[in-house]
């Protein structure tokens, strides 16, 4: 199995539950690991063959800058059912952030690993 990643994406979203929250945007950060079997793309050289990171990072930016959700945990499966549907991913490891919301740490979030990793 071959990973593609996409580290540190950072997108201005509403996420909260506080009614602060709800007023402006917060900076959230993803980082992602996505199965992909990058063999036929390494020997083609042709991006139709190849997970193209940049079309998944501007699908996740345009959802994500689009989205007014209360929970990290609801945004993090929606990124996870786009990746794994909308690019035909078998398996993908998030990691969402949100930097500054917690007094005395650098950031909070969760990670969260859907579809079956392949050997």
């Amino acid at each position: 199995m071959d990973i593609v990643y996409i580290r540190d994406l950072q997108v201005d979203t509403i996420i909260g539950i506080y009614d602060w929250e709800r007023q402006v945007r917060q900076t959230i950060s993803l980082d992602l690991e996505m199965a992909a079997d990058i063999r036929r793309a390494a020997q083609t050289d042709d991006i139709q063959y190849a997970l193209n990171y940049k079309a998944v990072s501007k699908r996740l930016i345009a959802h994500l800058e689009n989205r007014d959700a209360q929970l990290v945990e609801a945004l993090a499966e929606e990124v996870a059912t786009i990746v794994r549907e909308e690019f035909n991913v078998p398996w993908v490891r998030l990691r969402l952030s949100k930097p500054g919301a917690l007094r005395g740490a650098r950031d909070v979030g969760l990670i969260i690993e859907r579809g079956e990793k392949p050997a």
